[in-house]
């Protein structure tokens, strides 16, 4: 049996992911990716540290220049319990605050220990994300211009006012064409498909739905944001080639397999939490004051149901004392 955190550990992750977004804010436009990810990486891991949880690391950054990451099987938290699985993506969009683009942000998850699924070496699935409305209704494996339909039906419009968002990349252009073809509407994004697939939960996005191949780990990091929002993710595995169809054979990975928001997280008490590092639709960017940084925050909790948006003003010398990283 898992063990249910008997806590809202959300409202303490928070904390993690607003270092981590002030910290790679820094960074924003200069066009580094590497040094966003690595003051997002330090700052992330410091505060984990102090958490009251047992951790370990099912979704991780890996290992980088020979030194460890918060990488997968990695243990964080101070060890107290609960024992929790964890997802963290210390930058969901480091090449947009690279550049200095809109949607970048800092996320992390939780879930009861041995609920997550881990996709390992797979680094891509196929995903269609859906909000509330259209919960239940989508099929992974249908034409695409079925689920637009399903969209449309469930929001009670035509087809030509529903909108699905799509990572802009080659691997992505068949769905591109099929929107088209069905004369739907598209939203471009170049990075960060966790906040698109959690805009498809936002009544006021004006986002339906979430096509394309995109990121593993940000699939199940996504199903634990949507478990809360009462969305629907479906993803099937991506292998790129021949040697990593033949990795999935040796682990047991069923590359056929529908796996649902259920298959990705297999719990109803997950914990999410994102900061905006540059500014975005779903959430606002980090902006330094003289004194004060502000930050901008969505928080998560599927067994409550509870959303919170946290607005947070950070006096920036006392954050500088109490930490080993450059803020």
């Amino acid at each position: 049996m898992t063990e249910t955190p008997d806590r809202n550990l959300a409202l303490e992750l928070v904390r993690v992911t607003e270092v981590a977004a002030i910290a790679a804010a820094r960074y924003q436009g200069r066009g580094d990716k590497e040094a966003v990810d690595q003051a997002a990486v330090d700052a992330m891991r410091q505060v984990l540290s102090t958490i009251d949880m047992d951790g370990i690391v099912v979704i991780g950054e890996g290992e980088k220049d020979e030194a460890p990451m918060l990488y997968n099987g990695e243990v964080v938290g101070n060890g107290n319990r609960p024992q929790v699985d964890v997802a963290v993506d210390p930058v969901d969009g480091t090449r947009l605050t690279a550049r200095g683009m809109p949607g970048a942000l800092a996320v992390i998850a939780l879930a009861p220990r041995g609920t997550m699924y881990a996709p390992g070496s797979l680094v891509y699935m196929d995903k269609v994300a859906v909000g509330p409305a259209a919960a239940g209704m989508i099929d992974i494996e249908a034409p695409i211009a079925h689920n637009l339909a399903q969209v449309a039906k469930a929001n009670a419009k035509p087809v030509s006012d529903v909108t699905a968002i799509i990572l802009d990349r080659p691997r992505n252009e068949p769905f591109v064409q099929a929107v088209r073809e069905a004369g739907a509407r598209i939203a471009l994004i170049g990075d960060g498909d966790i906040s698109g697939s959690i805009a498809t939960a936002k009544t006021d996005s004006g986002i339906d739905i979430l096509f394309g191949v995109g990121g593993s780990p940000e699939a199940v990091t996504s199903a634990c944001a949507m478990a809360a929002l009462d969305g629907e993710i479906q993803c099937k595995l991506w292998p790129r080639d021949d040697s990593e169809k033949a990795y999935a054979r040796n682990e047991g990975l069923d590359l056929d397999q529908v796996l649902t928001t259920r298959d990705l997280v297999n719990s109803d008490n997950t914990f999410f939490a994102a900061t905006g590092v540059t500014h975005g639709e779903l959430l606002d960017g980090v902006r330094f004051g003289s004194k004060h940084v502000y930050t901008h925050s969505l928080v998560l909790r599927s067994k409550t149901g509870t959303s919170r948006y946290m607005n947070a003003i950070h006096k920036v010398e006392q954050l500088r004392d109490l930490s080993a990283f450059e803020l």
